[in-house]
């Protein structure tokens, strides 16, 4: 416990000396909220059964956090680690391979619930931002959303060959989610076959969920999204698993 401690702070500090995956995580979301509350104000919207723009924005972000924090932290991280020989260095001290992938997605998961939390405050301080949900409710999709991306990101990690090629794949799948799982363009103004077709992407599934827990809905109720998110949780631990490489 002790390793994984100052193994988990010494990957913070990391983290934070390297400005792009910080700026992404933490400062791009709040800088989309503070753009689109300022152009289109949080104003009660029949579209959006009278929620604001920034309260449909605020918990639909949140899949675009965790994909930023799986897609482009813990995937190219992982990746840069094994090109440069970190991970095999690791993998020959005392610590254990579990201890230091913990600790990675420890670090990422702290980051993550950082900027979620950071993006909450400022939307409330800022417009107003509603919230009719089971608090517990919502961390537990929260968490569940953040872990099945993160398994999600492991097994990209473990089979993109090198650190452009993690990158590059991470990006291209981030955009295209962001586009089409109702993040940037909410589902009420999207067509029916766009919707269906979004189904295939896990962010789609975390945005249902988390917009729907943030108006007050049961999570009884998004039992679908519930076990998506659990089955790639559970798949995605498995296959990284199997096909996780050192070096």
């Amino acid at each position: 416990m002790r390793g994984l401690k100052k193994l988990t702070l010494m990957e913070l500090k990391m983290f934070f000396r390297d400005p792009t995956g910080a700026f992404f995580t933490m400062i791009f979301p709040l800088m989309l909220v503070l753009v689109f509350g300022s152009i289109y104000g949080n104003g009660a919207n029949p579209d959006f059964g009278g929620y604001g723009i920034v309260d449909v924005y605020v918990p639909s972000f949140t899949g675009m956090i965790v994909a930023i924090s799986a897609l482009t932290n813990l995937n190219t991280e992982i990746a840069k680690a094994r090109e440069k020989g970190v991970l095999r260095r690791l993998k020959a001290t005392p610590l254990r391979p579990l201890t230091i992938l913990t600790a990675k997605i420890a670090m990422i998961f702290s980051v993550t619930s950082l900027s979620m939390i950071l993006m909450v405050v400022i939307a409330k301080l800022a417009f107003g931002l509603r919230f009719n949900g089971n608090p517990i409710e919502v961390i537990v999709a929260f968490i569940l959303s953040s872990f099945s991306f993160f398994a999600f990101g492991l097994v990209i990690a473990s089979v993109m060959p090198n650190v452009r090629a993690a990158e590059s794949f991470g990006f291209i799948l981030l955009f295209l989610m962001l586009f089409l799982s109702g993040v940037f363009v909410p589902f009420e103004i999207v067509p029916d076959a766009v919707q269906q077709a979004a189904q295939i992407f896990p962010m789609t599934h975390v945005t249902t969920l988390m917009r729907g827990l943030w108006i007050g809905q049961s999570l009884v109720g998004h039992i679908k999204e519930v076990v998506v998110l659990l089955g790639i949780l559970v798949a995605g631990v498995l296959i990284s698993a199997k096909i996780f490489r050192w070096e």
